[in-house]
């Protein structure tokens, strides 16, 4: 893997690592958390870095809404570079909507506005703008009158972002990823990444961007040294300040990470500013720490992960608490919790016989899964999931992980009679749970559920980082 972090140890730059190891433990504990990666950086070096496995360094990761940052980026080199400006409306942007758009709040959204999730809207617009214009997510947006003046009140809306995104890609002449290539991808040393599309192919901005936890951390890297990198001021520092300041307070935000105020793109926190994704998708910037860190994770409660970070991890940033002995010792013990993290595989029995096809049970979760197919052996079972007209097969193993094509799987036969497999989708956050048979389900049924259900419905064979 490509990367010019340089690596280091906690105590080297003032972190007790005892500090971390509890902030694992803490991840751990929580109920509704599950951890894919963690690296940690201090004075620009990581010091801690872990995968649990299947998860591992050079696979990229469904990024979620932490893309929204990316995108602000994007945008910040587009004002630099006199492409979009803050104060034109969006509208002028797309002149061939302008006699469509006879709301006045809507005429007056400024790239400002959305850049702030300050449209004037007092809640998420994305199905009313669907149902508007299923092709079209700006019109269907600037068709929908803001219930207030743009500017004046924050409502987290996903067409904001994509207006963002939409009008770089159609100044610039190409899809963020190219226009970002050049600019901040290659200068950070970040390697292959994807980004899910409209149907137009735009690239989505507000999420669907796939990339890795490095290029997480270097992101948060950039905006840490205001948009120097090795010397060289890629993205202005005005930039910089200006997307991670406060632009519109939030108090109505139920958890207290999520009430700080926004930015553009931007989330402020109780310590720092962030970038996060749904399922715990973080990129932490400390300034006053020289501190980021970045998480992947597949986790239902994102305010638990920052409740342990302030709990555990702000504390050991510049302590020297403990002897020498004792500071070697607890680095020797996160080395080794973080080289050997794991998710565990589903237990199971394998065996000898024929396939044997389940149809859908009446608490079946995937309505697009229509049949599933188990075909046991010795240590590993096929399993193979009918959507549409395609199958979508997997082999599970025993007690292990078995890779498959961009999903590794796992499970068997239970004591009750019943197969039970977990398919993880290793360039996304989810897994997929499939029961068939047992005592809990109608004789020859089967039952399929998401761990966490996917933002961005696909066919399983697309449940992946987008590819050329």
């Amino acid at each position: 893997m490509i990367s010019n972090l340089p690596r280091s140890t906690p105590s080297a730059h003032g972190i007790d690592a005892r500090g971390i190891l509890s902030f694992l433990d803490a991840l751990g504990a929580a109920e509704d958390v599950e951890t894919h990666s963690v690296m940690l950086l201090r004075h620009g070096a990581v010091v801690a870095e872990g995968w649990w496995a299947p998860y591992a360094p050079q696979r990229p990761h469904l990024l979620y809404s932490l893309s929204k940052s990316f995108t602000s980026t994007a945008l910040g080199f587009a004002v630099a570079e006199g492409l979009v400006g803050l104060d034109d409306t969006v509208l002028s942007h797309f002149p061939e909507l302008d006699a469509q758009i006879t709301d006045a709040r809507s005429r007056r959204i400024l790239v400002r506005h959305v850049a702030a999730m300050a449209s004037g809207h007092h809640g998420d617009t994305i199905e009313a703008a669907r149902a508007i214009d299923p092709d079209d997510l700006v019109r269907g947006f600037l068709m929908i009158p803001p219930d207030e003046e743009p500017g004046s009140v924050f409502a987290y809306n996903q067409p904001c972002t994509f207006s963002v995104a939409a009008i770089i890609q159609k100044a610039a002449g190409m899809p963020l990823t190219e226009y970002l290539r050049p600019r901040l991808l290659d200068p950070l040393g970040i390697g292959e990444v994807g980004w899910l599309t409209d149907a137009r192919g735009r690239e989505l901005g507000w999420s669907g961007l796939h990339a890795t936890t490095e290029a997480i951390a270097k992101l948060g890297q950039l905006y840490l040294r205001r948009g120097r990198w090795e010397g060289d001021q890629l993205l202005d520092a005005e930039w910089v300040d200006e997307a991670t300041r406060m632009h519109i307070p939030n108090p109505a935000e139920p958890q207290p990470d999520w009430r700080q105020g926004y930015g553009f793109q931007f989330w402020m926190a109780r310590h720092g500013y962030r970038g996060d994704g749904a399922y715990g998708q973080f990129c932490v910037v400390l300034p006053e720490q020289d501190v980021v860190f970045a998480i992947t994770g597949q986790s239902l409660d994102m305010q638990a992960v920052l409740d342990a970070a302030w709990e555990h991890l702000l504390p050991a940033i510049g302590s020297a608490a403990g002897s020498d002995l004792e500071r070697a010792h607890a680095e020797s013990e996160l080395r080794e919790r973080l080289s050997s993290a794991e998710l565990a595989p589903t237990a199971g029995a394998g065996g000898q016989g024929v396939a044997r096809a389940f149809t859908p049970g009446e608490r079946n979760g995937v309505p697009s899964i229509a049949s599933v197919t188990v075909a046991p052996g010795p240590d590993r079972t096929v399993v193979s999931l009918r959507q549409g007209e395609l199958d979508f097969v997997v082999t599970a193993g025993t007690d292990a992980w078995v890779e498959g094509d961009a999903v590794f799987a796992s499970g068997g036969r239970q004591a009750d009679g019943a197969h039970v497999f977990d398919v993880i989708f290793i360039e996304t956050p989810h897994r997929l749970r499939v029961t068939c048979g047992g005592p809990d389900l109608a004789e020859g049924t089967f039952e399929a559920r998401w761990v966490s259900e996917p933002l961005h419905v696909l066919p399983l064979i697309e449940m992946r980082m987008p590819r050329e």
